[in-house]
């Protein structure tokens, strides 16, 4: 099969797409023929040189934690999915290749209304989103800043908080204004003045740090408690500073909820800008630009030579 592979830790230029061994399922395992994954930023750390706890397979490494696709190998005792069914899911790694393999627990049904570009980006943003303000307990009576409230994480958690019933603050760059606005928040820009900006909208009970430096030292200005803060970047800080990192364990019932709210118009996704595989470089260079709207995806059409069953073509756009 084709995939986007990396053979030493480096920058964007590591990655380069190359034929490689089509995996099987193992027991409880399911293949899955891979429509679209998600790039995001936990993809440029592997890349990079993180490895993530449990990993053990050496270089060349297939970057990928967040796919859509199509079932196409059931593996012995693996129950609740079949062959043919059309499936969002997650793992570590692996994805950004025409098939992968996880436990048939990490997939849930792909509603008929989801794009398979927004499939194959949604698991992330919307599980971290979603276990983040689980962590913080939202009420009505609370004032939640997210820094980064344009990204793909920021755009579910400024969602889903609205539908807790918090009030929310969304930083950004002055381009993203009114889409926050269209999703519930108050828009503020970043920069000098952040904290006086802030503080003149009322300031805040909690804050969801997607940006690091200066977003997460404005949380700790204002914020009063810290454990009601939650950084998703400056993880080797959180310890000594008090804050929170995302704590818990994705699931496809998480999913398969979050899926049903896109489903029923209640979360918008946005998809800002899609990549066929063998750009999976150029993907990695904007992502690290940072301050865009939405995510970016990797979109895998399949080859003439790819085993397995045999999947339609992604139509353009």
């Amino acid at each position: 099969m084709r995939a986007a592979i990396f053979s030493e830790f480096g920058g964007p230029e590591v990655l380069r797409v190359s034929e490689v061994d089509t995996p099987r399922p193992g027991a409880g395992e399911v293949r899955v023929r891979v429509r679209a994954a998600g790039v995001q930023p936990y993809d440029l750390a592997v890349r990079a040189g993180w490895t993530p706890p449990g990993v053990t397979s050496p270089l060349p490494r297939i970057p990928g934690n967040e796919f859509a696709g199509v079932v196409d190998e059931v593996g012995a005792g693996a129950t609740g999915v079949s062959a043919g069914d059309e499936v969002l899911g997650f793992g570590q790694v692996q994805a950004y290749a025409e098939y992968v393999v996880v436990p048939a627990g990490h997939v849930t049904p792909k509603p008929e209304t989801m794009p398979w570009e927004v499939a194959g980006g949604f698991t992330a943003g919307a599980q971290t989103a979603s276990l983040a303000l689980e962590a913080l307990a939202l009420s009505q009576d609370d004032t939640l800043v997210v820094h980064g409230a344009a990204g793909a994480v920021g755009t579910m958690a400024v969602q889903l908080a609205v539908r807790a019933g918090a009030r929310v603050i969304g930083t950004a760059a002055p381009d993203n204004h009114d889409y926050l606005r269209e999703l519930g928040a108050t828009p503020v820009a970043y920069g000098d003045g952040l904290v006086e900006r802030l503080r003149a909208l009322g300031g805040a009970t909690a804050a969801l740090d997607g940006a690091g430096g200066e977003a997460l030292e404005a949380s700790l200005a204002l914020v009063a408690d810290r454990r009601r803060i939650i950084t998703l970047v400056e993880h080797g800080r959180a310890a000594e500073l008090g804050v929170r990192v995302v704590e818990g364990v994705r699931s496809a019932e998480r999913l398969a909820s979050l899926a049903e709210l896109y489903a029923k118009g209640e979360l918008r996704f946005h998809v800002r800008h899609t990549y066929p595989l063998e750009q999976a470089a150029q993907a990695h260079r904007e992502l690290e630009k940072g301050h865009g709207r939405g995510k970016i995806v990797l979109l895998v059409a399949p080859s003439s030579g790819a085993t397995g069953r045999s999947v339609a073509p992604i139509p353009p756009g």
